[in-house]
């Protein structure tokens, strides 16, 4: 553990218990931030002083440098490249990539520009990167030449105007030349970029929010800025370190926590294209890695599969997990066995993400299976989901937060907004959580409907819009049930109106979705349980999974 993070676990408040206080509002135990009223790329990279030589990020695959003078100088030409070309307030950008250096030079470039970027998954189908890059209202569209084709069929059904490609492909602007065209007049300052930090969108990804179909998430300079705030002053990740970014950039996970944390600590971080059990080890052991953000499966490879043992992992110093519940048992045996401390995060994409981090050397080893507290700036309130009540420590009801990282909103839709974010500023996260007299959360349950595959959100009525589709589905209950690997896995109650196979069912599914979206268990029923009103009673084919499997 670095003295950082030494110097925080000391810190972290024993004497302040939450069942002392009247009020069922939960207090960050840290103390409040003030937020700087600046441009993310001001905030992140405004002076850079001694950084200016150092390594901000080493393409992992190759070992190519770029230095954080590199990438402001870059980020700034190609902003305003990018400006010349029409892109200012209210403009979208979408980059659809791998994790390359390249990545955050075009997301910083964007929001120099005055406009925002709207990130897309390389795995989506072209119908979901055309709903999103319509419902975006994007102009411009970032990829990499292997996905150059697929773009340009994209881009024909939508809005785009202009392809840049990170390297070079025919048919494409080179993401260099658009670099280039911003240096032509020989200046190397920033474009007028935003007015108000507050209001000016930084980036708009896509979330499924508690239920339905994929919303525009709109987050502010001031969301993004304000949780890099909040959970730097926990201590997480030092000048001296080296970041692994195994996970993807279009994430906010990956956006926010791995890119731009490490990029606001002054720390080095190496970029990894995909996720290899076996090249994720060798990098770590190449790069001397230091903190490791994870996804419950990753850490599950670390503590089950046995290449780990052909690795040197002793530069670790810590792993977090988030994205989705990690379970005490699989933390603790990957503690033991990489030796160092296991912790976890949680957050969503509404709160840019984080809202609590369980993090710090004098952590009890009790506690390894919680969230944490919230983080600086932040309240929570753990509300009864039949009563509507704010309880106390001991109480599991949903958890709601309030903070400045929380959303402006979802893109174009109030109404969704409104369900989520209510009048008084909490965000009601879909989770059932209950929190401990420290104020630490265990998640228990979901009030929401998402499952979460290796980390990523699977809306169920999505998957029972598309089934519907089939002419031998009469009705379908989509659900999640648990798995070891992936945490939870999409599985498909099936009403037939005809002759169909669980594997036809399936086939169905996987030749119109992105890959985690798949149905991976079928299972044929007379009925679908549901309300007086017709919503499905999705909690009664839950529990009945979690009793067949027990």
């Amino acid at each position: 553990m670095n003295a950082a993070a030494r110097g925080l676990a000391a810190a972290l408040p024993r004497r302040r218990r939450f069942a002392d206080l009247p009020a069922m509002i939960f207090q960050s135990p840290h103390p409040p931030i003030t937020v700087p009223e600046q441009s993310f790329s001001d905030y992140l990279l405004g002076s850079l002083g001694e950084r200016r030589d150092k390594p901000a990020f080493i393409e992992g695959p190759s070992g190519r440098v770029v230095t954080y003078g590199q990438l402001r100088d870059q980020a700034r030409a190609a902003a305003r490249g990018l400006a010349t070309r029409g892109l200012g307030r209210g403009g979208v950008v979408a980059i659809c990539s791998p994790n390359l250096p390249e990545y955050a030079t075009a997301f910083l470039a964007a929001g120099m520009a005055g406009g925002c970027n709207t990130t897309l998954n390389p795995l989506s189908t072209d119908d979901e990167l055309v709903s999103q890059l319509n419902d975006s209202g994007a102009r411009w569209f970032i990829t990499v030449p292997p996905l150059l084709e697929r773009a340009r069929a994209v881009a024909a059904r939508t809005g785009i105007e202009e392809i840049f490609v990170f390297g070079a492909a025919e048919g494409a602007t080179a993401f260099a030349d658009l670099i280039a065209d911003g240096t032509k007049d020989g200046s190397d300052a920033e474009p007028a970029g935003i007015r108000d930090s507050a209001e000016d969108l930084l980036t708009l990804p896509y979330s499924s929010g508690t239920t339905g179909v994929s919303k525009g998430v709109m987050l502010t300079h001031r969301n993004l800025v304000a949780n890099i705030e909040q959970f730097s002053a926990i201590g997480l990740v030092e000048p001296d370190d080296v970041v692994l970014a195994v996970l993807p950039f279009f994430h906010i996970y990956g956006m926010v926590v791995v890119m731009s944390g490490a990029l606001k600590a002054g720390a080095t971080v190496v970029t990894m294209p995909r996720f290899d059990l076996e090249e994720f080890l060798g990098a770590i052991q190449q790069y001397r890695a230091t903190c490791l953000y994870l996804v419950p499966p990753i850490v599950l490879g670390l503590a089950k599969h046995p290449a780990v043992d052909d690795y040197d992992l002793s530069s670790v110093n810590w792993i977090m997990s988030g994205a989705a519940p990690l379970g005490e048992e699989i933390a603790l045996a990957c503690q033991d066995r990489i030796g160092c401390r296991v912790f976890q995060g949680y957050g969503l994409t509404e709160a840019s993400p984080v809202t609590h981090v369980c993090f710090g050397e004098s952590v009890d080893a009790d506690k390894i299976g919680t969230i944490g507290p919230t983080i600086p700036s932040t309240e929570m309130m753990i509300v009864d989901l039949e009563s509507g009540e704010a309880l106390g420590p001991g109480g599991e009801g949903e958890v709601w937060v309030r903070g400045p990282q929380v959303m402006k909103g979802y893109l174009g839709n109030p109404e969704a907004t409104a369900a989520t974010v209510d009048a008084e500023g909490w965000l009601h996260t879909g989770d059932v959580g209950r929190a401990d007299e420290d104020g630490y959360v265990t998640i228990v349950d979901r009030a929401k409907e998402l499952i979460k595959y290796k980390g990523y959100q699977v809306a169920p009525a999505e998957l029972e819009d598309l089934l519907l589709s089939h002419p031998a589905v009469a009705d379908v209950a989509v659900i999640p049930v648990a798995d070891e690997e992936a945490g939870e896995i999409p599985k498909a109650c099936v009403v037939r109106a005809g002759d169909v196979s669980g594997e036809e069912i399936m086939r169905y599914v996987a030749e119109r979705v992105a890959p985690q979206k798949k149905v991976r268990a079928v299972e044929f029923l007379e009925e679908i349980p549901k309300s007086a009103s017709g919503k499905i009673l999705r909690r009664f084919l839950v529990a009945r999974e979690r009793a067949a499997s027990s």
